[in-house]
């Protein structure tokens, strides 16, 4: 664990006494798994911006109106850039927007992030993952993944980015064991904290040329947002480590992707190389690794799981990278519903599904994104 200063530790003791006020407890799941209560799939807009980015990854929804964010948008990070002739799905590595979509089908962009001009350090550019949360205040954050040409012999650690509610880059999380950040989940406390969880892939995964290594990491980072100016890291700690990763021409890297925390304070793993959901003890409190965490569901409908939401009673859903299928997971590990999203490509589903997220006011029904047809969809 390490903490920037004698006042970070003050803070972050604040920060602790607050999640104790703020987290609540554990619901009961309900009778009914959440996704046999949705039986339809809506596409809502496509998540393509003028200047051609495709592959959408993550996906969060706008808690509250502020700047250029409107309560109930759905936000939409994409990993490629345009589709050339050479290059027909966009570069892998190399997206650069995040646009917004209203409940109803408009989209605009809400930011285009240029490397060239961040205000701190991002290794190798921008390239934007599934890694996407909003925080209390309108802070926007999002993991960097970069290439230069779109293949993992060039990528490089790149960065956490925090914009502002205008979409304006105003602070860079970079080193510090940040490496090759793929997703992410926030837990807010309050107005004036937040805690990210953030999974990287890149540890070690170059160097092993399409090898599986065990190096993936979740690093929890502590975030004071209202003092002056930008959002202050306090402390990060690696609570999860040895994640089995390795490179992939088709996904570029594969690694631990979807987190979720849970309101029993544990946090959910999404481990695609393992093909399993793991689960983190004591998330928030814990002062050292858990490692892989314990096995909550291994196998069974899980087929890569890649993005991760907890459901409003508390089960895991996940989306499957090879099958185009979502899972529902209670916090036990049973399995209780499946159901199929998309049935495209060869094999059919596959490659398709990243970021998913609860859309609150749209009777507990699940967006996501299908980077297939690069649009915005809602399961209601």
């Amino acid at each position: 664990m390490r903490l920037r200063d004698a006042q970070s530790a003050l803070l972050f003791s604040v920060v602790l006494v607050g999640i104790l006020l703020v987290v609540p407890p554990l619901v009961q799941a309900a009778d009914q798994p959440l996704i046999e209560r949705l039986d339809q799939i809506k596409t809502i807009a496509s998540t393509v911006p003028a200047n051609g980015d495709v592959n959408p990854y993550g996906v969060a929804v706008v808690p509250r109106s502020i700047g250029r964010l409107v309560r109930g948008d759905v936000l939409v990070s994409n990993f490629n850039n345009a589709a050339s002739v050479n290059n027909p799905g966009g570069l892998q590595g190399r997206g650069t927007t995040i646009v917004a979509v209203a409940p109803g089908g408009e989209v605009r962009l809400f930011a285009q992030i240029d490397p060239s001009s961040l205000p701190g350090t991002c290794p190798g550019g921008i390239g934007l993952t599934t890694a996407l949360s909003v925080l209390p205040g309108g802070w926007v954050v999002v993991g960097s993944l970069p290439t230069t040409d779109g293949t993992s012999a060039t990528a490089q650690a790149g960065c956490v980015l925090i914009l502002n509610a205008q979409g304006q880059v105003v602070k860079t999380l970079s080193g510090d064991d940040i490496d090759g950040p793929w997703d992410l989940t926030a837990v807010p406390i309050g107005d004036d904290f937040a805690v990210l969880f953030v999974t990287n892939v890149l540890n070690g995964t170059v160097a092993g040329n399409g090898a599986v290594v065990h190096q993936g990491t979740v690093v929890r980072i502590v975030l004071q947002l209202d003092g002056p100016g930008a959002p202050r890291e306090l402390q990060h700690t690696v609570i999860g480590s040895g994640f089995s990763e390795k490179t992939d021409p088709a996904a570029l890297v594969i690694g631990p992707t979807g987190v979720g925390f849970g309101r029993d304070g544990v946090l959910y793993v999404a481990d695609s190389v393992d093909n399993r959901i793991a689960a983190i003890a004591n998330a928030l409190f814990r002062t050292d690794s858990a490692g892989r965490g314990r096995d909550v569901s291994v196998g069974g409908a899980l087929n890569d799981p890649l993005g991760l939401a907890i459901a409003p009673a508390g089960d895991i859903l996940t989306v499957n990278g090879n099958d185009g299928f979502i899972v529902e997971t209670t916090p036990a590990g049973r399995q209780v519903a499946t159901r199929l999203l998309d049935n495209t490509g060869t094999p059919a589903g596959s490659g398709t599904l990243f970021g998913l997220a609860i859309a609150p006011e749209r009777g507990n029904g699940v967006y996501f994104v299908d980077d297939g047809t690069n649009t915005l969809n809602l399961l209601h």
